[in-house]
C-alpha cells in the first residue's frame, strides 16, 4: 500500500544513522535535512520538453509544493497541445516556449527539467549547464558516447548539480535491497545479476498521418528511430544497467548482444527484440533481455546469489533454504518427485533441479511509493544548495555509456569495451 512522505523518512533516518547511506547512496541525505518551505527565495525552473514523461515530471514537482519553495516559471514545447496542458496545470502563471533558447534569454531560471527525445539532450543540457542551471535530465543521458561525455564534462566545469532521471536510486525497494545486498549473511555472494523488460506493445506515442517513417512520425514517435534513439536499450534498459552497477560497485568488462526486428514490419528501424551479457570483474554476469511482442515475463530484476535471490522489481526475497513447507505440501510434493524416479532415460543425472518454490517475503513494506517523486524531492534540495553528491551524474554517467556500448554490441553481434577516452 502507498506511503506517506513520513513513513519514508522514517525509513530513510535508519538508513542515514549508519554509515552505509554515505558509501551506498548519500544522495539521501538531503531529503533528511529541513523543508525549504522556509527560503525567502523560490526556485525558478523550467521545463523543456512536457509531453508524455515530462508531463509526469512537472506534475510530481508541483506536488512538492509543501516541501520546497518554487515556481514554474518557464514551459518549453514544439508541439502546442503539450504546451497548452501545461500551462493549465500551472495555472497558466509560466511563460510559454517553442525555442529552449529564447526562454534562457528571456527568463532568469535556476533549474530546469528537460524531457525531450534523446538526441535533444545534449546541446539543451550543455547550453544550460554552462548558463549556471542546475540541469534534472532524463535518461539516458545523450544519443552517442561523445555526447553523454561532453555533458558530464560540462558539468564538471561548471560545478553546477546534474542529476539523470534514474529514479530506482531513489525507490524504498532498492534501497532496502541494497542494505541486503550488502550483508552475506542474507544473500551470500552475489554471483549473477538477471533481467528483462517484455512488453506485448507497438510502443506508439502517435498516430501520425501515413504511418511510420513518414517526417511527423520521426519526430512524434521518435523511439522507434536509431537517428533518436536506441530503442528499448536506451528507453526501459538503462534503468537497469544503471542498477546492476550499483549493486556491484563496479562497472562491466564488456558487453556482447544481439538483436533483431523479427515482429513489427511497420517501417520502424529499433529492434523489437534483443539479449544481451554484460561481463563484470570477478566473472559475474549480467544477462538481460527486451521483446516487444510477448509480456508472460514482464520486467524483473534479480541478484543471485549463493543463499538468496532478490527479485527487486517484485519485492520478493527468495531464500536457497526455505522455510519447511506445511505437511500435506511435502506428501504432494513427495508424490511429484516420485514421478521423475520411475523415468530410465538418462539415469538420474536427467532429473531436473526444481526451482525454490515457496512465496518468499517483502524486501520493503513501501513498494508503491512515488520514486519520481523522491528524485525530483531531491533535485530541488540539491538545486537550492547549488551541490550534489558527484556519485549522482557518475551512475547517470556510467550506465549512459554503457546503454550506448550495449546497443553497438547488439547492432553489431560483437562483444564491445569501453573505450579510453570514455573512462573517468
Amino acid at each position: 500500500m502507498p506511503v506517506s512522505r513520513k513513513e519514508f523518512m522514517t525509513l530513510l533516518f535508519g538508513f542515514t544513522s549508519t554509515a552505509w547511506i554515505s558509501t551506498h547512496a548519500p544522495w539521501l541525505e538531503i531529503i533528511t535535512q529541513r523543508d525549504t518551505k522556509l527560503d525567502s527565495e523560490p526556485l525558478r525552473i523550467g521545463f523543456i520538453g512536457v509531453g508524455s514523461r515530462g508531463k509526469t515530471l512537472l506534475l510530481n514537482v508541483l506536488s512538492l509544493n509543501e516541501q520546497h519553495n518554487f515556481e514554474v516559471v518557464g514551459l518549453c514545447d514544439t508541439y502546442e497541445p503539450h504546451l497548452k496542458e501545461a500551462m493549465e496545470l500551472t495555472g497558466g502563471s509560466a511563460k510559454r516556449f517553442s525555442d529552449y533558447r529564447v526562454m534562457f534569454d528571456q527568463i532568469k531560471l535556476d533549474a530546469v527539467v528537460i524531457a525531450t527525445p534523446l538526441h535533444e539532450h545534449a546541446q539543451m543540457s550543455i547550453d544550460a549547464l554552462d548558463l549556471g542551471i542546475h540541469v534534472y535530465l532524463e535518461k539516458a543521458m545523450g544519443r552517442t558516447l561523445t555526447e553523454v561525455k561532453d555533458i558530464y564534462d560540462a558539468h564538471k566545469r561548471n560545478n553546477t548539480v546534474l542529476q539523470i532521471g534514474h529514479q530506482r536510486m531513489f525507490s524504498p525497494v532498492y534501497l532496502e535491497a541494497m542494505s541486503k545486498l550488502n550483508n552475506e549473511d542474507t544473500i551470500g555472494t552475489i554471483t549473477m545479476l538477471r533481467g528483462c523488460w517484455m512488453r506485448n506493445t507497438e510502443w506508439l506515442f502517435y498516430n501520425t498521418p501515413g504511418g511510420r517513417n513518414t517526417p511527423l512520425d520521426r519526430i512524434r514517435n521518435w523511439r522507434l528511430y536509431w537517428e533518436s534513439s536506441a530503442g528499448m536499450i536506451t528507453e526501459l534498459g538503462s534503468h537497469h544497467f544503471q542498477v546492476a552497477n550499483w549493486i556491484l560497485g563496479k562497472q562491466p568488462i564488456s558487453v556482447v548482444g544481439n538483436g533483431s526486428l523479427n515482429y513489427f514490419k511497420d517501417g520502424r528501424e529499433v529492434h523489437d527484440t534483443l539479449s544481451l551479457i554484460f561481463e563484470y570483474p570477478d566473472g559475474i554476469q549480467f544477462s538481460y533481455d527486451c521483446l516487444n511482442s510477448n509480456r508472460h515475463n514482464g520486467m524483473s530484476f534479480q541478484a543471485l546469489g549463493s543463499k538468496a535471490t532478490l527479485d527487486l522489481e517484485h519485492n520478493k526475497l527468495y531464500l536457497e533454504d526455505p522455510p519447511e513447507p506445511p505437511a500435506i505440501r511435502s506428501l504432494i510434493h513427495s508424490i511429484e518427485q516420485n514421478l521423475f524416479e520411475t523415468i530410465p532415460i538418462g539415469g538420474s543425472t536427467w532429473i531436473p533441479d526444481e526451482p525454490v518454490d515457496y512465496g518468499g517475503s517483502y524486501i520493503s513494506p513501501d513498494y508503491q511509493l512515488n520514486d519520481t517523486q523522491l528524485a525530483l524531492d531531491a533535485f530541488l534540495g540539491f538545486a537550492k544548495k547549488g551541490e550534489a553528491p558527484e556519485e549522482l551524474p557518475l551512475e547517470g554517467y556510467h550506465a549512459s555509456i554503457w546503454s550506448l556500448l550495449a546497443e553497438q554490441a547488439s547492432r553489431e553481434g560483437r562483444r564491445v569495451y569501453l573505450p579510453d577516452e570514455y573512462k573517468l
